[in-house]
């Protein structure tokens, strides 16, 4: 049950990510300086690396978010969630920041993958303790 609760919150997450960015895209390539074709869509659109590595990541992310829940206890869909945004807010968001502020990154593209850091790791979080 482990190993699909972890695919299961891996999908969460990375469909997350899709909605988040979908919603987000024009201030997101314009924050991030992604080169666009004259309609304004990225040149890499349909390039299968970032979305492979983007699952990839929510996969390892929600496997060692399990290891941790397990290690300490969680057991309630609210412990889920809090410790989701704990992950997002306190781990994943200050090591963009620190990467960001010395890559001179701007303010905004921080709050957006920050954002998809925060709320990607609470569903996870959550689909975690449910499952």
């Amino acid at each position: 049950m482990q190993h699909l609760g972890i695919l299961v919150a891996a999908l969460a997450a990375y469909g997350f990510g899709a909605v988040w960015y979908m919603a987000l895209a024009r201030h997101w390539v314009r924050a991030a300086g992604i080169a666009t074709d004259a309609t304004g869509q990225p040149l890499n659109k349909g390039a299968p690396l970032p979305y492979i590595v983007a699952f990839a990541s929510c996969l390892l992310v929600a496997g060692m978010m399990r290891f941790v829940f397990d290690q300490i206890g969680v057991t309630g869909w609210d412990e889920g969630l809090l410790g989701g945004l704990a992950v997002g807010l306190f781990f994943a968001t200050p090591w963009l920041a620190t990467c960001y502020a010395f890559a001179g990154r701007p303010l905004a593209l921080l709050l957006i993958d920050g954002g998809y850091a925060v709320g990607g790791s609470a569903l996870a979080g959550l689909v975690l303790s449910l499952l």
